[in-house]
């Protein structure tokens, strides 16, 4: 199915700044460097003031420009055409109407005009992941006028595996890419950009882990390595003869 994906335009709609790297960097350094994609990432949140208890952007001002630096380095190693960064507080999505939020995704979709949009499995701990994944569904309603004809979820480790057990809204994936030793190791080299988010083994942002589970979802589809997505919608259009 990857080549049905050959020289189209994709959106990549994340909540923070490691979010377009962590659940699907091997795969968009497949489709932009073998099947011709353009990508355009937007990252709706700072991903940094959540670390102290009241939200004081001006206590974070250094971090938050080596975050933006680190986003850059990111960009270079996925092989992203484009990034557009915005300042949703982190982790407080919640207090933000999500009106907001959809605007600015129908913003950036208009724009661009992608037939495919990736963003966050909607089922994660994290609320500002819920909140994405409802303001891309709800800004690409299936009308007629509607360019986005494919939404794809991924997870996101330490985010999706960590729902409770008993919740219904678990990561279910119905879509795997095969992705190689190159694709992987481009992945873990935007993840370790990342300052403030890289982590040491067994954390599951480590490049240790992150491998691991490319490997796991490669022994799900029988080969070495993969990534693992939902497809929440696909609209197929009939060709007018």
């Amino acid at each position: 199915m990857v080549n049905d994906f050959k020289n189209r335009k994709i959106l990549l709609v994340v909540a923070h700044p490691d979010d377009e790297v962590l659940g699907l960097g091997a795969t968009m350094h497949r489709l932009i460097h073998e099947q011709n994609c353009e990508v355009h990432v937007v990252i709706l949140g700072e991903g940094i003031t959540s670390r102290l208890d009241s939200r004081d952007v001006n206590k974070w001002e250094k971090e938050l420009e080596i975050h933006k630096e680190n986003i850059q380095s990111a960009k270079k190693a996925i092989g992203f055409h484009s990034v557009k960064t915005f300042d949703f507080p982190d982790n407080r999505f919640d207090t933000v109407p999500l009106l907001d939020i959809i605007k600015t995704v129908e913003h950036e979709k208009n724009a661009f005009k992608p037939e495919i949009i990736f963003t966050h499995h909607g089922g994660d701990v994290n609320i500002d992941h819920q909140r994405t994944f409802e303001a891309v569904v709800t800004a690409c309603r299936p009308l007629t006028q509607e360019t986005v004809r494919t939404i794809i979820s991924f997870e996101t480790p330490s985010g999706t595996e960590w729902r409770a057990s008993s919740d219904p809204k678990h990561f279910l994936p119905n879509l795997f890419y095969e992705v190689s030793e190159k694709d992987v190791k481009a992945k873990i080299l935007a993840m370790e950009s990342y300052e403030f988010e890289k982590r040491a083994y067994p954390h599951p942002r480590s490049p240790e882990a992150l491998k691991i589970q490319a490997q796991r979802w490669g022994i799900v589809i029988g080969c070495d390595l993969a990534e693992a997505f939902c497809l929440v919608r696909s609209v197929q259009i009939a060709v007018k003869k």
